[in-house]
């Protein structure tokens, strides 16, 4: 089958939508299936051979993050990528995210796929992007959402039938134990936070919840680590020696600073369909205090999974982790079975999935006859 997965956001920079793509397009290729993944890059050498690069990404505030999209004019290049490659399936992520998808849905005459990644409380751009949207929306011969918030979320602007299709983890490299830190195996009780320096990751909040738990005990630690200058973060708590920021921390590197952890903290505010670092958190193993909120409810039942508290709250969060901090049976019992949870949503199960769909759309009466015939043969072979 030969895919074209497409990603307006900057290759350079890690993201969810990002990280979905990438995993996606090695499942396939694993397969046996030929894919071409298609997005700006602020990097366009260091994404040399792993993407197509398609225009140069610009910064843009978006619902208390930060989109780094494509403006760049791609009309003639786009055309002749779809030419040249006969995509049998063209997979759009965000495909109302402007600019890149608009070009791929103007010209495609492959199986259009579009995935839907953002959840959001209020009003959306959807809402004032949808007069100029709407005919690419109708290019979709396929809609998949990768929650319930987000499936809520677009069909309130664009009502339709939406697959549920959640991201998916490398649960293995997640899940396989690691040495903690040396440097925080002292005696006292670490809490971690991963994330990157964004308000809606509700790092005040913890940062809140954690001083008033100083006050009731000093056998405990916050560890900050992710993506990001937390530097604002440093210089108003440098006095703290126990609390410790890891600012950038690879990749591979990661799962240790879990398995370090005692007690894992996701106090995000909003606006996560489903959250990456919730469920490696859970694929871990460790015990979790998370947010409840739409997307993370949808992943973690409270007081099974992990333990879930009103955002925006540091007092229930503080008394959450306290609780938790005190209870070394109750941790395990929710570390397994949060980790029972996060096996499925392993990339094999959720790229299996993706490929079933792509099968059942192509059985649709609206799916065009030429991509309908190249479909068949290629899942034949």
């Amino acid at each position: 089958m030969r895919i074209a997965l497409v990603c307006p956001y900057d290759w350079s920079v890690e993201g969810g939508v990002r990280t979905h793509a990438r995993q996606l397009s090695q499942r396939f290729r694993e397969w046996g299936h030929a894919v071409t993944v298609y997005a700006p890059a602020s990097d366009p050498e260091a994404a040399d051979g792993e993407v197509m690069v398609m225009g140069t990404p610009h910064r843009v505030p978006a619902l208390g993050s930060v989109a780094r999209i494509t403006f760049s004019w791609l009309y003639r290049q786009v055309r002749a990528e779809l030419r040249k490659s006969q995509f049998d399936i063209v997979h759009l992520h965000e495909p109302l995210a402007p600019l890149l998808p608009y070009f791929f849905l103007r010209h495609s005459n492959a199986i259009n796929i579009g995935t839907f990644h953002a959840a959001y409380e209020g009003r959306h751009m959807y809402g004032y992007t949808r007069p100029l949207t709407r005919r690419w929306f109708d290019k979709l011969h396929g809609r998949i959402a990768v929650s319930p918030a987000a499936r809520r979320l677009v069909s309130a602007y664009f009502p339709g039938e939406f697959t549920i299709i959640p991201n998916g983890i490398d649960f293995e490299f997640w899940a396989r134990p690691r040495e903690p830190w040396p440097e925080f195996q002292d005696g006292k009780k670490n809490i971690l936070f991963v994330g990157r320096p964004e308000k809606r990751k509700g790092l005040d909040y913890l940062l809140r919840a954690y001083l008033m738990l100083r006050k009731r005990r000093e056998d405990i630690r916050l560890i900050v680590a992710g993506a990001g200058d937390f530097s604002r973060y440093q210089e108003k708590l440098a006095g703290y020696d126990d609390i410790v920021f890891r600012p950038n921390v690879p990749y591979d590197e990661l799962p240790r600073y879990h398995y370090t952890a005692d007690v894992m903290c996701c106090p995000n505010t909003g606006g996560e369909s489903q959250g990456y670092v919730l469920m490696e958190a859970l694929a871990t193993g460790r015990a979790v205090v998370a947010s409840d909120i739409e997307g993370f409810a949808g992943v973690v039942t409270d007081g099974e999974h992990g333990v879930l508290v009103p955002p925006r709250s540091a007092a229930r969060l503080a008394g959450a982790i306290n609780e938790l901090l005190d209870d070394e049976k109750r941790r395990r019992e929710l570390g397994t079975r949060g980790r029972e949870r996060a096996s499925e949503y392993s990339w094999e199960t959720v790229a299996a999935r993706v490929l079933e769909y792509y099968r059942q759309v192509m059985s649709e009466p609206s799916v065009p006859e030429g991509g309908r015939q190249r479909l068949r043969q290629s899942v034949s072979q």
